[in-house]
């Protein structure tokens, strides 16, 4: 199998101008991304996905492919992944008639990544031999749907109450909420075949949930979840250094 990781940086930003270039910790934050990528032995190519020269540039200086530039239509706020993905795959086989087997997505805003992340989640997919792998988190309590309410006409309501269930019957303690997940963007695994058919998709028909911490989470989309973020991160440099 051919697999290729595919790091997607539009060069647009609005919360935080240039970010994926943008120095973080002492490096452009994509090359984070980049270096985690090459070190892992299972990718074929570490391929990034851009419609700005400038990203493009920095992203061939530390060791990626960027073989072409995405069209301005798949470089929006609102473009789908999945035809980001499709884009390449078809630019990949028409240009150097390569073809990809599986796509492992990396986001370029998840400088905390581990390689064993990507080891952990080709592992599993390998394993169930299924369509996607997806990588979440658990919730925290205080975001359990058990403990969400909503503000309907006759009243406060929980998610789940408003489902039907009485709202008596919801647990209070933490320690008795059912466990959900959220996607933590680290890594994500699908068969190129997904996104080739006639209505194309990240996850295809069967999913398995690669399950991991959520302190390697990022969400940084203002200047104050960059800098939480960099705090985690030298954290996480200093563990790994002693």
């Amino acid at each position: 199998m051919n697999i290729v990781a595919i790091i997607p940086a539009r060069g647009g930003s609005k919360g935080i101008p240039e970010k994926n270039i943008k120095n973080f910790c002492g490096k452009p934050l994509i090359v984070w991304t980049i270096e985690t990528a090459l070190k892992n032995k299972r990718l074929d190519r570490v391929i990034v996905s851009t419609d700005d020269e400038k990203i493009a540039r920095i992203a061939q200086r530390h060791g990626a492919d960027a073989p072409f530039m995405q069209p301005v239509e798949l470089a929006q706020s609102s473009s789908r992944m999945e035809q980001v993905f499709a884009y390449a795959l078809h630019w990949l086989k028409e240009n150097e008639n390569y073809s990809v087997d599986v796509i492992v997505w990396l986001q370029p805003t998840s400088p905390l990544r581990q390689n064993r992340h990507i080891n952990e989640a080709m592992k599993l997919f390998l394993k169930e031999k299924c369509d996607a792998v997806i990588s979440v988190s658990e919730l925290p309590a205080s975001h359990n749907p058990y403990w969400i309410y909503k503000e309907p006409k006759t009243g406060y309501k929980s998610l789940f109450n408003a489902a039907g269930q009485n709202i008596k019957n919801i647990p209070a303690r933490r320690q008795l909420l059912p466990k959900y997940y959220f996607m933590n963007n680290i890594v994500f695994v699908m068969r190129a075949k997904n996104l080739l058919g006639t209505h194309p998709t990240l996850f295809g028909k069967t999913q398995h949930l690669y399950k991991m911490s959520d302190f390697y989470d990022a969400d940084i989309n203002t200047p104050d979840e960059w800098l939480i973020t960099e705090m985690k991160f030298r954290k996480l440099k200093s563990k790994v250094s002693r």
